[in-house]
Order: C-alpha cells, then structure tokens, then sequence
C-alpha cells in the first residue's frame, strides 16, 4: 500500500505542478514576463533546493519526456508553416540551421575553454550545446505576443528554429561520443551527417504524406482525427529516431507537409495540438527545472554568464552577418534575426545528453545551459517586441480579440463553415463586400437562425456564417475587424495615370471606356480588389479589368487607396536575352518550385 500511496502523491504533486505552470502563465501575460522562464522557474521552486523540496535527479525520464515535447512542438510548428511563405527564405534558412550553429558553437567555444580552464573538444560541447535557436521560445514569444513581422524575416526565423535542432543535436552527439571513446573520423562524421539528415528528410515528407492519406481515406469517428495526427507524429519521430536518423528533422517535415495539404477535421487538428503544445511546453520545462540545482550554480555561475554574454552579443550576430552575406537582407533584419537567437528547452535537452552519458562533469554543461537559457529569455525573451520596432521590422499589429469559427463539412474537403461576430467599424459591415470566392450561409441574431435574405440588413452584433476554401479562410479575418482609419493620400502620388481607390468602377467605365459589369459599377476599386484578392491588398498586386490592368500603388488603413492604370498601348520593353548564369538559376528556381509542389 505504501507504494501505491507514493505513486498517488506523486500524481497529486505532477498535476499540480503543471497547475502552477498554467496560472502562473496568467502573471507573466500581465507583466510581460517571458512564459517560458515562468515554467522553469516554477520548477526550480518547486526543486529540493526551492519552497517545494521535491527531489528529482531523474536524467532518463527528463530526457525521455523532452524528446517526445519537443517533437510535438516542432511538428506544431511545421504544421502552421505555409510553404508559399517559406520558399524565399528556404537557403538562407539552412544556411543559418547549419553553418550558423557550427559557427556559434565554435566562436563561444573560446570562452568556455578559457574561463572553465576545459579542453578544446569539452569547450566545443558547451558551444554546440547552447547553438541552435529554440523553435518553442521563437513560436511562443512571435505568435503569443501577437507580434507581426515583416514576412521575411519571420519565415526566416521560424525555418531557421525548426531546421537547426538536427545539426545542434548531431553536433552534440559527435562530441559527445568523441570525448566518451576518445576517436572519430572526419568520414564517418560526414557520412552520419548525411544519413541522419537525408533518411530523416525521406521519412519525414513519406510518412506526412502517409498520414494525409489516412486522415482522408480512413472513416475515423469523430473527435479520433486529432490524436490519431498527434500520435502519429511521435510515430514518425520514434521511426526516425530507431533508423539512427534525424526524428526532428523528420517530424518538422511531417507537419509541413500535413499542414500543407488538405484534410479532414483540419481545424479541430490544430486546436488539439495547440492544447498539446502548451502541455507539452509546460511539463518539459517544469521538469527541466526541477533538475536544476541552484547551490550547484554558485562555481560555474559567472563563466556561464560570460559565455550567455559572448553568445548573445557576439558569436549570433557574427555567425548571422556572415551566413546572410551572400543573400539580400537589409543590415536591419540582420540586426533582428541576431538579437532573436533565443535559446530555450533544446540547449537544457541537450545538456542533458552528457549527463545520461556519465561524461565527466556532466553537471557543468547542464548548469552552463540554465543560466545561458535563463539570461536569454530574460534579456531577448523581453525585449523583442521592442527590438521589433526599434529596428522597424514589426508590421502593424492585428486585432488579437478577433474569434473565428470554423467547422469541417463531413464528406468533402473543398469547403469549410466559418463564422465571425459583425463588428460595427468591420469592413464588412461598412462596405458590405466579401471576397468572391465566399459565400454568407446563414446569420444569427438574438439567438435565432436566418439567412442571408431573411436578415438583410446586417447589423453589429450578428454572426455571419460563410463557406470558404480551408486554404483561404484567414484571409476572411480582415473583413471582420475593426478598420483603422486611413492616412490622407498624398496629392503629389497622382500622376496621369493613377487614380484613387475611391473611384467606383462605374467612373472608370465612362472615362477610359472598358466594359463593367452593371451589378459591379458602384463598387469602388478598392471593394475590387477587397472581393477578387484572396489575401490582403499589397503594393504591386494587379487585377485586370476589360483591356486595362489595375495596379496597387498605396496602401493606408488596410486598404487599396491609389490605384495605377496600365493601359493596353503601355508595352513594356522586352528583356534583352538571359546569360548562362542567369539560366541556370533559373533553372535551379524551377527545379526547386517543382520539388515543394510535389510536397
């Protein structure tokens, strides 16, 4: 009975351990604490050394639990990833994922090795240790915040966090193994590179695309679609972990693909991951910091603190300028994308590693990662929405209160239901326009159901109800939110040909003499391009109308407000022909396009 007992108790103290971990998530929104260092903190508390007195030096089930969190959390992560908004930054993504962790690791190196008086090889493991970029401190501390970064820059670092695991991890265990056996080849290093990235490349895109199959042929009962996707990404991690491949790698890849696809039950799979995610997050840092010893912090405190220092202010930027050189980033999305090296839960994974190995000082790894993770999300963690706009890298935040609604339509995959509540400054409700290819349903107001006709006008306070394409469904967000006011359009923007997107389509019909359809003449062109785009207007986005093109030239508040007029006697001069190079990278841009297409 007393075993049983101690089982109960351990249960009561695990729950409310992750208990804390969730209400003290509430604390660190209203003050803007990094929620990460949160969840480590209440670990440490929690500890034999905090309030808590918990007793845990459980390396094996630390590790265990770590590996499936962060697979869950890397393929949350390449489930959300759209590969329309990746493709641009694909190589200097794994540029940054590869070289730019052996770079980082071999420029922290120095320090290690001199303030710890370590070897070389032991100075390198602390290097690679701390090197990659957290894919959980980057996904929360981007998309929990709200924050909006120019598109780039924010595919930059979501592909470089998601990717770079792989190479720190390979690099972490290479050392490892070279200071448990004392040898090592630099052709068996490369060819465990190869293999592990490639089979863990292979098994990655073939079992993501095996789990669309499923999801789509299988007749699952309702509320099965969700787990069955999670547990299947353990799978697929657990499959390329026993083939001596790269199973983060591989489940990245999975979510990417999955999430790229279509297929049932799609939304109620990204809830249930979210919820998994977060659970995930919040177990796996709990548990981190329960390891963590802090009356073991006080000897090594200070060289970790200098290596955190060096690393952050040093080794990334550097590591980032050089690994972004050959690719067009302004000197500012440099800038960016080096203070937001955030470290997190994989450099504590990793240090863990030496630990479950019993290499000789073992615990100083563990200790030097702690305090390089805590100072990061600290320093970084808390200062990256201001860096954001400092370096002028954030876009305009999007209302966070906006609730969509979707539901999946049994039976088919071309349509989903998607409801908003009608907000009085929407631009829906102002201008009554909606993209084309959705279609309103049905509206509820005070609790009773009409359609569309029936509750004609719509009023604030009504939720619509809409089919749309699952792809296309978060374009619907900006319809429904309330519009910023729009800046006054500069007079000296117009020219001959540019007009305002005030002007109704009916207006241009009479001067320039194009054919309108009649039920579209008083619409304004910026309505047009709200109706015919299916993403938000940009700068440079065209729609033609009868032999004239409409050309995008300003955008304020959210909307098209200068408009320019190509006209059909406006022939462009013919490119001269392409050079050699210049064929063979577009050769190279077209076998790249056919690769992700096949995805």
């Amino acid at each position: 009975m007393a075993s049983l007992d101690s089982v109960s108790i351990a249960i009561l103290l695990g729950a409310i351990l992750v208990m804390a971990g969730i209400l003290s998530s509430l604390i660190a929104l209203r003050f803007g604490a990094p929620l990460l260092l949160v969840f480590l903190f209440v670990g440490v508390l929690a500890g034999d050394s905090g309030f808590g007195g918990i007793r845990f030096d459980d390396v094996r089930s630390a590790y265990l639990v770590g590996s499936v969190a962060l697979a869950l959390i890397l393929f949350d992560g390449g489930l959300k990833t759209k590969l329309s908004a990746i493709q641009a930054v694909v190589a200097p993504s794994a540029v940054l994922a590869t070289v730019g962790v052996l770079l980082t690791a071999v420029i922290t190196a120095p320090v290690a090795k001199y303030t710890l008086g370590m070897n070389w090889i032991e100075a390198l493991l602390v290097g690679a240790v701390v090197a990659s970029t957290d894919a959980a401190a980057v996904f929360l501390l981007i998309h929990g915040r709200g924050l909006r970064l120019r598109p780039r820059v924010g595919a930059t670092l979501e592909v470089e966090s998601g990717t770079n695991d792989p190479f720190a991890i390979f690099l972490t265990l290479m050392l490892v193994e070279l200071l448990a056996v004392g040898k090592s080849t630099p052709g068996s290093v490369i060819w465990d590179f190869v293999r592990e990235l490639g089979l863990g490349t292979v098994i990655g895109i073939v079992c993501g695309r095996l789990v669309v199959l499923g999801l789509n042929r299988v007749a699952l009962p309702q509320g099965l679609h969700a787990p069955f996707v999670a547990t299947a990404a353990v799978v697929i991690f657990g499959i390329a972990q026993s083939v001596h491949s790269s199973g983060f790698l591989a489940v990245y890849l999975a979510g990417i693909v999955i999430g790229n696809r279509p297929t049932r039950a799609h939304n109620s799979v990204v809830v249930f991951l979210d919820a998994a995610t977060w659970l995930a997050q919040i177990v796996m840092f709990v548990l981190l910091g329960l390891l963590v010893s802090p009356e073991r912090l006080g000897t090594t405190f200070l060289p970790a603190l200098a290596v955190a220092l060096v690393l952050m202010f040093v080794a990334r930027p550097l590591a980032v300028f050089l690994c972004l050189a050959p690719f067009p980033f302004p000197r500012r999305e440099k800038m960016f994308i080096s203070w937001v090296g955030l470290r997190g839960a994989v450099a504590i994974f990793l240090a863990s590693i030496p630990l479950l190995v019993d290499l000789p000082n073992g615990a100083v790894y563990f200790d030097i990662a702690f305090v390089v993770v805590m100072v990061s999300l600290l320093v970084q963690g808390w200062t990256i929405a201001w860096a954001a706009r400092r370096l002028n890298v954030a876009l305009p935040r999007t209302e966070r209160t906006l609730r969509r609604v979707e539901l999946d339509l049994p039976g088919q995959l071309e349509q989903e239901l998607v409801g908003y509540r009608v907000r009085k400054n929407s631009l829906f409700l102002k201008r009554r326009v909606i993209p084309s290819w959705s279609k309103p349903t049905l509206i509820i107001r005070s609790e009773q159901i009409f359609t569309p006709q029936e509750a004609e006008p719509v009023t604030a306070g009504d939720y619509v109800y809409l089919l749309a394409p699952p792809e296309k469904a978060d374009s619907l967000d900006r319809f429904f939110q309330d519009m910023p006011s729009a800046p006054p359009v500069d007079p000296h923007m117009f020219g001959d040909f540019m007009v305002s997107g005030d002007i109704t389509l009916g207006n241009l019909a009479e001067v320039y003499g194009v054919a309108v359809d009649p039920t579209q003449a008083a619409l304004t062109l910026a309505d047009f391009f709200d109706i015919n785009l299916d993403h938000a207007p940009r700068i440079d986005d065209t729609l033609p109308i009868g032999e004239i093109v409409l050309v995008v030239r300003h955008i304020g508040g959210g909307r098209v407000n200068v408009v320019g007029l190509r006209l059909p006697e406006d022939e462009e001069p013919q490119a001269p022909p392409p050079k050699g190079r210049e064929r063979a990278k577009r050769k190279v841009r077209q076998a790249w396009k056919s690769f992700v297409e096949s995805l």
